[in-house]
C-alpha cells in the first residue's frame, strides 16, 4: 500500500507540456531582472519546520518548480543539495495530476519558512495566482496586461508566459 501512495505522489508531481512551457518561460523572464537568482526544481531543507500541521507529506525536503534568491546567491565550489537559506519567491505550477490543495499546502509551510511570496501558475485557464500571505492573494488572467508582485516589485507580461 505504501509503495503504491509513493508511486501515486510521483505520478501527480510530473510536469506536462504546459507545465514544462510555463516553468521555462518563468524562468527565463525572472533571469532577465539582475536582482534575483532564479533555480528549477531546488530542494528547500524543511527539516526546522513541522510538517504534520500543514497536512504534507514530504519529510525534510520541498522541491518548488521555481524559486528565486537574491542575486547574491550564485554557482559555488561546493554545490548544496538542499538549500538551509529559503528564497524569496516559489513558483508552483498546477499539472494535470495534482490539485490546488496541495499547492495551498506547501504554500503554508513555505510562509511558515519566511518565503515572501509564492504564485501559483495555473496553465490551463492562463492564469497567475500571487499570494502575498496565505490569504491574501489577487490573480492575474486574459484580462490583465501583467502579472504584479508588490512584496517582491516584480512586473512581469502575461503574454510572454501565457502566449
Amino acid at each position: 500500500m505504501e509503495t503504491e501512495k509513493i508511486k501515486n505522489e510521483a505520478y501527480q508531481q510530473m510536469g506536462s507540456l504546459n507545465h514544462s512551457i510555463a516553468q521555462a518561460r518563468l524562468t527565463s523572464l525572472l533571469s532577465n531582472d539582475e536582482r534575483f537568482t532564479p533555480a528549477i526544481e531546488l530542494g528547500l531543507d524543511i527539516s526546522q519546520l513541522d510538517l504534520s500541521q500543514f497536512a504534507i507529506k514530504a519529510k525534510d525536503e520541498l522541491k518548488p518548480d521555481l524559486c528565486c534568491y537574491p542575486n547574491s546567491v550564485g554557482l559555488v565550489s561546493d554545490d548544496v543539495l538542499k538549500m538551509s537559506d529559503m528564497p524569496l519567491l516559489v513558483v508552483e505550477i498546477l499539472s494535470p495530476k495534482q490539485t490546488i490543495d496541495d499547492i495551498l499546502s506547501k504554500f503554508k509551510a513555505y510562509f511558515a519558512l519566511g518565503i515572501k511570496s509564492c504564485w501559483l501558475v495555473m496553465p490551463a485557464i492562463k492564469s497567475i495566482a500571487v499570494y502575498l500571505q496565505f490569504e491574501n492573494f489577487k490573480t492575474f488572467g486574459t484580462n490583465d496586461t501583467e502579472l504584479v508582485d508588490d512584496v517582491l516589485d516584480i512586473r512581469l507580461p502575461l503574454k510572454k508566459i501565457f502566449r
